[in-house]
């Protein structure tokens, strides 16, 4: 009834094994409540500082998912590196996203609920949080006759794509749209840009919880470059308005734990902290020793390369000691993060530093 996507029986137990080494024992059973915080290895981890227990969500089970209940009848799924999150209703399941890693254990995870609440375990609802393809690169699997909802920016960017793991939606909106199904309901709305030009909000209303993907990070840094994301000052709003919601569950689309209002305040923190540091790296370092080593040669790119560079190092180096062991991954992504901010102080807010107005 649903096609396989293409997977080499090496892939799976590649994805497995990983997802077992970043997960930890979850304090909480299949479909029972949110896990407790879990225990990172003490051991630490080779080239990087060690993982933050709390930024450590439960273990995947033998087949490299888990599943578990947020509140009712609404679920969530994680390979330990990707999320989805579905609700059974009295018609069908609703799922938001699918993502390739976790592929054909959606539909597991989703046979594993619906078996135990004696639900319909067909998914007859698939709403997309945006176009790329790491969240929603399994939606081929659910068959032709699914009802796939994205916001309406997100229709062209897949017919450019051409891609057959993500059909093309079926129902579209601009601003807000709510879906009601078999007794349950989500509301998704559009706040502008973010991550990618149709990244949406998608709200449990009933359950308190909001899932954004690619915004906010529970327990870790923001992923390299600041989520790679295609337009940073309206990314950083997106964070605010998200607290404007009043869940007190978050699936953030990312790792393997889910998060509370806490998480978002606390990388609201770590983006001012490192605005901060950002802004004052490129009025501190100097730019002369890059000027008279490349300067000489004309070689105009390496005198920006190496002062770029030199201001995300400065940028990052106070706010990296300041999380390392607070965020998982501090020491791995903020100087990244510094340099995504840093263009786009320079591009977006007209923060040139050396660069600016000659005199």
């Amino acid at each position: 009834m649903f096609p396989e996507l293409q997977s080499p029986a090496s892939r799976r137990r590649f994805l497995k094994g990983a997802a077992g080494a970043l997960a930890v024992p979850a304090g909480a059973a299949l479909l029972g409540t949110l896990a407790q915080p879990a225990y990172a290895d003490e051991g630490g981890l080779p080239d990087f500082a060690p993982v933050p227990a709390g930024s450590v969500g439960p273990t995947p089970n033998a087949d490299g998912y888990y599943v578990g209940r947020i509140a009712g009848n609404l679920y969530w799924v994680t390979d330990s590196y990707y999320q989805s999150m579905f609700l059974t209703t009295t018609r069908g399941v609703v799922l938001v996203d699918a993502p390739p890693t976790i592929g054909n254990n959606l539909l597991r995870a989703i046979r594993d609920v619906t078996r135990a609440n004696g639900r319909p375990s067909k998914v007859t609802h698939l709403v997309y949080s945006h176009s790329h393809a790491d969240h929603i690169g399994a939606a081929g699997l659910f068959g032709s006759d699914v009802i796939r909802i994205s916001h309406a920016a997100t229709a062209p960017l897949l017919a450019r794509a051409a891609d057959p793991n993500r059909p093309l939606p079926t129902v579209t909106f601009h601003d807000k749209y709510r879906l009601r199904v078999g007794g349950e309901s989500l509301n998704l709305a559009y706040h502008g840009p973010n991550h990618s030009p149709d990244n949406i909000f998608i709200y449990a209303p009933d359950y308190a919880t909001l899932m954004l993907v690619d915004v906010l990070y529970p327990g870790w840094v923001p992923f390299k470059g600041l989520a790679v994301s295609q337009d940073i000052p309206d990314w950083i709003k997106a964070q605010s308005i998200a607290m404007g919601y009043p869940w007190h569950t978050f699936v953030g689309g990312h790792l393997g734990r889910l998060g509370v209002r806490a998480d978002g305040a606390q990388q609201i923190r770590y983006m001012s902290d490192l605005e901060a540091s950002t802004r004052s790296a490129i009025d501190s370092v100097d730019p002369t020793p890059y000027f008279a080593k490349y300067g000489p040669q004309g070689n105009s790119w390496a005198i920006f390369k190496t002062f770029l560079d030199a201001v995300a190092e400065t940028a990052a180096a106070p706010v990296a000691a300041k999380y390392t062991g607070v965020l998982a991954a501090a020491d791995v992504f903020t100087k990244d993060n510094a340099w995504a901010l840093l263009e786009s102080l320079r591009i977006d807010a007209g923060v040139l530093g050396p660069f600016g107005v000659r005199p």
